[in-house]
């Protein structure tokens, strides 16, 4: 069998298509939408931002044909970063004194919540193809970098990125929070353990991780649900397929194992009770994506 190729030469398709979730967003009404990034745009390419002003019926059609392909992700993919931003918030009145974003992609937590700007280094850490894009678009929209955000260029694949983050000025000795949204599913399971290892070996007791995983069924190919084998069929065709998952069942295992405790795993039933009401109370979520939090200790 051909192994699914990797393409890291230009900067993520995955991204943007993440920044068109939070856009299409943050574009609805306060009292309707569930997050809000009112830097999204800066990150889709204009010609996609054109094509919908000028032909509102045809990209209307094209959404309803990704919610059919993907019944219920976008929302999950909202919830995600709703979910994510909670957590970020009430890490901060916990005591929180550092951020580490893994595969920050267009991440825009380091510039929207104002919290973050006060006294807490955020460390961004990304494919350099990415993060070169996304610190151009950054200057564009501030005219600066702000003081607070610290870029750390990493191909998790081939390179170490313990001693860039030390490097950067990363302390160990500091209570922090690493994200690590719509990440693991694309890099090996070597550089999960990785990740997982750096991270209890070198931060301060009481620092959390959270992140978001599909099935190791959706990841293999051996999902009995349609929308799992579209799922992955879809990343392959955008050059970034799915390498990780995770069986839902053996997830306090997983982490325990690896040192972590207060294990927290996230159901689509959890966020949909959690965000999806009101107006919002009929919009379908996707069973296959599921948040996890937990603490070193």
């Amino acid at each position: 069998m051909m192994k699914n190729m990797v393409n890291r030469e230009k900067p993520s398709k995955m991204a943007e298509g993440m920044a068109m979730h939070r856009f299409g967003e943050s574009s609805k009404n306060e009292d309707e939408r569930i997050c809000y990034d009112p830097y999204a745009i800066y990150f889709i390419s204009p010609e996609i931002i054109e094509f919908g002003m000028k032909h509102p019926e045809e990209a209307k059609s094209l959404i309803e044909d990704t919610e059919r392909c993907f019944p219920g992700l976008s929302s999950s993919i909202i919830a995600r970063v709703r979910y994510f931003d909670d957590f970020v918030k009430k890490s901060i009145e916990d005591g929180l004194e550092q951020l580490v974003i893994f595969g920050a992609g267009y991440d825009t937590r380091a510039y929207r919540i104002e919290e973050l700007k006060e006294n807490i280094k955020v460390f961004e850490v990304d494919h350099p193809n990415t993060q070169s894009f996304k610190i151009q678009k950054i200057k564009e929209i501030f005219g600066f970098i702000p003081d607070h955000v610290v870029y750390v260029p990493v191909d998790f694949e081939t390179e170490k990125f313990g001693q860039k983050l030390f490097d950067e000025g990363y302390d160990n000795s500091k209570k922090t929070l690493f994200v690590m949204e719509g990440l693991v599913m694309y890099i090996p399971p070597s550089a999960v353990d990785e990740l997982l290892s750096f991270i209890v070996e070198n931060s301060a007791k009481g620092s959390s991780i959270i992140f978001d995983y599909y099935p190791e069924s959706v990841v293999d190919g051996t999902c009995k649900l349609e929308i799992g084998n579209n799922i992955r069929n879809h990343v392959i065709e955008q050059g970034e397929p799915l390498q990780f998952g995770i069986d839902e069942e053996k997830l306090e295992k997983f982490l325990s194992k690896r040192g972590f405790k207060k294990i927290q795993n996230v159901t689509s039933e959890d966020y949909k009770k959690a965000y999806f009401h009101g107006k919002n109370g009929n919009r379908e979520v996707c069973d296959l994506l599921y948040f996890a939090h937990a603490i070193n200790e």
